[in-house]
């Protein structure tokens, strides 16, 4: 009787564990949070990329501020106040001889208002303004690739808090599962031991594997709780109920080298470092400007008033062009252009740093998928042929030909393979996401999921040609 009970609920035990290792599936549950909600949770809620896209939105900037060299400078002036005058003329008479020499002192009391308004316009300045406006471009492109990489690295942190969640409360019910049988394993030990069939020993070792599943399963719970909290962080609200994960293979390139080659083309790291060497050539173009002449117009306007009987009243208009021709500056400004000179070296360095980046990260994440896709199929062999050891090893203890610690052996090689199956189904799924950032396409697009797309081009057109204004276009 107690032989069909243990074999009963190992059974039972066995088919709960099962159904956790179940990460992977074609379709998902209708009632169960999925991999695409989470993401989209993620990409609404997430802080670092709302703060990111709020950096590209004053990136933005840069451009009108570029814009304004092309636009008149305009400012107006008004002064008044008291003035207090005394002077005192030193007069001549030529009439007597010899002449007569008198002083005469004058004081006034005056109030002096002016009001003036003065416009300077910038002709030409060496091409300055229209590179530093090339450059603010580059800047806003620079950024926009900075936003997509912060954007797929935290689409990757989502699916990955998803997917560690899923294994860990697939690894909980296992666990507990196996705590579950350890224990009925113990209690039918000791009943046969009470009768005589087993020593003392069978006894204790039955207790020792049970006390080391009671450790793994505090163990599983302390790392479950741990993925709840990163789930709520990246993810921004609280898990449900979770459903199978689906890897994004189909999106990716087919081929090893069609995947290297799209990473280095497209992987927004190395499009952002392309954009910072188009910065770096604008800089040098700007620091040579300053050897350059240049050409302005400066227009003034001025009417004044004073109470004094010589000029009660003065109006003045003035168009001044001012042409200034550097000479000498100290030699700070070929420092400058020196200067400008090594950073875009520099920079083109970076670039292809970013590409070899780029493709040991595409090599890694290929290589990652390859190894977990054998993964499942060896696990699931592994599994297979440990259930089928585990009841048959179970019937020979029946019979005397097995030992418990065979019986207590098997259990745990079964507990194992169904715990690598699940880390398999979980990196599976996670390097079918990285591969797909790797090559920049993780984005929400590519994806086709059902989610408002944040467009940065509607700011950039908002502010770009706005000449005065402090509010941003949400009203702040």
């Amino acid at each position: 009787m107690g032989g069909r009970r243990l074999r009963a609920y190992l059974h039972r035990a066995g088919s709960l564990a099962a159904a956790g290792t179940l990460l992977v599936a074609g379709c998902t549950l209708a009632s169960a949070d999925t991999i695409e909600w989470a993401l989209v949770q993620a990409y609404q809620n997430n802080p670092s990329l709302n703060a990111q896209r709020a950096a590209l939105r004053a990136t933005d900037e840069n451009v009108p501020q570029a814009l304004s060299g092309f636009r008149p400078k305009i400012s107006a002036t008004v002064s008044a106040g008291p003035s207090y005058t005394n002077q005192t003329t030193k007069l001549v008479s030529q009439s007597t001889f010899p002449n007569t020499v008198t002083y005469q002192t004058l004081a006034e009391d005056t109030v002096p208002r002016s009001v003036g308004v003065t416009a300077t316009q910038t002709i030409f300045n060496g091409n300055q303004t229209a590179n530093r406006v090339r450059q603010a471009e580059s800047q806003v492109m620079g950024a926009r690739e900075t936003l997509r990489v912060t954007e797929q690295q935290v689409l990757l942190d989502a699916a990955t808090a998803y997917m560690d969640l899923l294994r860990d409360t697939a690894t909980l019910q296992l666990q507990r599962s196996n705590v579950e049988v350890l224990t009925e394993q113990l209690k039918q030990t000791r009943d046969r031991f009470n009768v005589g069939e087993v020593t003392r020993t069978d006894v204790a070792q039955a207790e020792s594997r049970l006390a080391a599943g009671r450790s793994q399963l505090l163990a599983a719970q302390s790392q479950f709780v741990t993925s709840q909290a990163q789930y709520r962080r990246v993810i921004g609200v609280d898990p449900g109920k979770l459903a199978p994960g689906t890897p994004v293979d189909r999106l990716s390139p087919p081929t090893l080298s069609g995947a290297i080659a799209q990473g280095q083309a497209q992987s927004p790291s190395v499009l952002a470092a392309a954009y910072g060497v188009d910065i770096a050539e604008l800089t040098v173009k700007i620091s040579e400007s300053n050897l350059y002449p240049n050409l302005g117009i400066q227009a003034t306007v001025q009417k004044s008033w004073d109470s004094t009987i010589q000029t009660p009243k003065l109006f003045q208009a003035q168009v001044l062009g001012t042409l200034t021709v550097p000479i000498y500056q100290g030699g700070a400004e070929y420092s400058a252009i020196r200067q400008s000179k090594e950073s875009l070296g520099q920079q083109r360095l970076a670039l292809d740093v970013n590409r070899d980046q780029a493709r040991e990260t595409v090599v890694q994440y290929w290589g990652q998928l390859d190894a977990a896709k054998a993964q499942i199929e060896a696990t699931t062999a592994q599994v297979n042929a440990a259930e089928i050891a585990l009841n048959g090893v179970r019937e020979e203890a029946r019979v005397g030909q097995r030992t418990t610690l065979d019986v207590l052996n098997a259990q745990q090689e079964l507990v194992n393979a169904r715990v690598a199956l699940v880390q398999a189904q979980h990196d599976r799924v996670v390097a079918s996401y990285g591969l797909l950032a790797a090559v920049g396409g993780l984005s929400m697009q590519h994806l086709g999921l059902d989610v408002t797309i944040y467009d940065p081009q509607i700011h950039y057109q908002q502010i770009r040609d706005a000449w005065i204004g402090v509010r941003t276009p949400d009203g702040r």
